[in-house]
C-alpha cells in the first residue's frame, strides 16, 4: 500500500480492505492471492513483463509464484460486457519461494515501470 506505483491493493488481510472484518471472522489466514491496481493498463503490462521470479500464467494454482494481467489474459473475453476487470489490475498467487525474493522482484518491477 505504500508503494508509489501501486494505486490500490485488493487483499482482505489488510485492515484497509472494505471487507476485512468479515474476512477476519470467516478465515483463519487470508491466503496467498493478492491483487493490486497500478496507474494504467500500459503500466500493468509493463510490470508483468519485467518479472524475473514470478511466472506469467493464466492459472494461478501452482506452488510457484505466479502473476497475471487478467484484462489481457483470463478475462479478455469480458471486455465491453459490463463484467470486465479493471485494465490496470495485476493478480498474484504467492508460492513457495522466499518472501524476501518475491518482494524484491515486485519492488524492482514496479520501480522499473514508473
Amino acid at each position: 500500500e505504500r508503494q508509489p506505483a501501486v494505486a490500490q491493493v485488493l487483499y482482505p488481510g489488510l485492515e484497509s480492505h472494505p471487507n476485512h472484518e468479515v474476512a477476519a471472522r470467516q478465515m483463519r489466514d487470508f491466503g496467498g492471492m493478492i491483487s493490486f491496481l497500478v496507474e494504467s493498463q500500459a503500466a500493468a503490462v509493463d510490470v508483468v513483463g519485467k518479472t524475473r521470479l514470478w511466472t506469467l500464467a493464466e492459472s494461478l494454482g501452482g506452488v510457484e509464484s505466479l502473476i497475471e494481467h487478467p484484462a489481457e489474459m483470463t478475462h479478455a473475453s469480458l471486455a465491453g460486457s459490463g463484467f470486465e476487470v479493471p485494465d490496470d489490475l495485476i493478480r498474484l498467487s504467492v508460492g513457495i519461494e522466499h518472501p524476501d525474493d518475491l518482494v524484491a522482484d515486485l519492488e524492482r518491477m514496479l520501480a522499473a515501470a514508473r
